[in-house]
């Protein structure tokens, strides 16, 4: 099966992480022990410009988990529409071809969930069967890519979309002053992505996925993730995440790949969600890359921040369109999230 296109959609309002910055520092002064060391925290984040699905005045107004949720039901659906229309457009195909949606999020919640409002909006098939995935986080990229493709190893004539919606700024929260709800308010952007993949059978173009891996490391659920509370989701977010994937994704990776006869020199381009400044040096430290391999993934970070389960599919974005690897070489994408734990797809070219 072939990864046809990428389609990705981001709301209207764009600011600098500096006007982020001093919209919080107003907004929390009284809350903030050392108003500077937001700043500061920002600062550090890696993130030059993000897209937010309100306006920063809107954002006090949201006294509640029930506001925030409804401002995340109406934001994805502008947001998830746009991504899947743009998706289409570059297959070459319409909805009515999609015979299975896969929808990852992390940031909100819908019963209906969102992919079924979409096929309300758009004319998928009456049979299309839907799988929401909630809650695998940063990983659920990489993750969604996998489990859609294991839908087309059994479904080889068929074409597939993967929908991920994720507004991290509706789960701000005002009663934490953390570090971790600190650095998570200067890192975490919004949103969404969408990847359309096709069977063996009728795919023509675009990289083959070739292999995955799921990897889960016991007793992590501290590092990262939500903690759900009357206000919404507040964020569990460990200093060890860099330390987890220093100690674990070479191991990891070259257990993968010479499980596909590879090396780590067979592998052309990584392909990483841009999970922060910290986790991309772990990685590139890990897997001894040079300085700018991963440039696409530092890039996306600067420019729209991290998108948690849409990041990495943002950077498949840039490799599709704008430098794909050459015919028969390979590239490794991955991404890492709450559990802890990772996902690996082999691509090739």
């Amino acid at each position: 099966m072939r990864i046809a296109s990428v389609g990705t959609a981001f709301p209207a309002h764009r600011y600098s992480q500096q006007e982020i910055a001093a919209a919080l520092c107003e907004r929390w002064q009284h809350k903030l022990p050392e108003p500077r060391l937001l700043t500061r925290l920002h600062a550090n984040c890696g993130v030059e410009y993000r897209n937010l699905v309100l306006p920063l005045e809107e954002y006090p107004k949201l006294t509640n988990f029930g506001l925030s949720n409804d401002a995340w039901i109406a934001g994805a659906l502008d947001c998830g529409q746009r991504a899947v229309q743009c998706a289409l457009a570059k297959a070459g195909c319409t909805a009515a071809d999609i015979s299975a949606i896969f929808f990852a999020t992390v940031t909100g919640i819908s019963s209906p969930t969102i992919d079924a409002r979409l096929i309300n909006r758009l004319p998928f098939p009456a049979s299309v069967k839907r799988t929401p995935i909630f809650g695998l986080g940063c990983v659920a990229g990489a993750a969604g890519i996998a489990r859609a493709a294991d839908y087309l190893l059994g479904h080889p004539t068929e074409s597939v979309l993967l929908l991920s919606v994720e507004l991290c700024s509706l789960t701000w929260q005002d009663g934490d002053q953390s570090i971790a709800n600190l650095i998570s308010t200067g890192l975490f952007a919004d949103g969404a992505a969408t990847v359309v993949m096709k069977g063996a059978q009728v795919a023509t173009s675009g990289p083959r996925v070739m292999a995955t891996r799921s990897i889960f490391y016991s007793d992590t659920e501290h590092v990262m993730g939500w903690d759900i509370v009357s206000s919404g989701f507040r964020i569990v977010l460990s200093p060890e995440v860099p330390q987890v994937v220093r100690l674990n994704l070479r191991r990891d990776v070259d257990e993968f790949l010479a499980s596909q006869g590879l090396t780590r020199a067979d592998i052309a381009s990584i392909i990483c969600h841009s999970g922060g400044p910290k986790v991309l040096e772990a990685v590139e430290q890990s897997l001894e890359l040079s300085e700018d391999a991963l440039e696409p993934s530092w890039r996306s970070l600067r420019e729209v921040g991290n998108l948690s389960a849409a990041s990495v599919l943002v950077v498949l974005r840039e490799y599709m369109e704008e430098h794909p690897g050459q015919l028969g070489s390979y590239s490794l994408l991955l991404a890492m999230g709450p559990a802890f734990c990772a996902e690996l797809v082999l691509l090739q070219w």
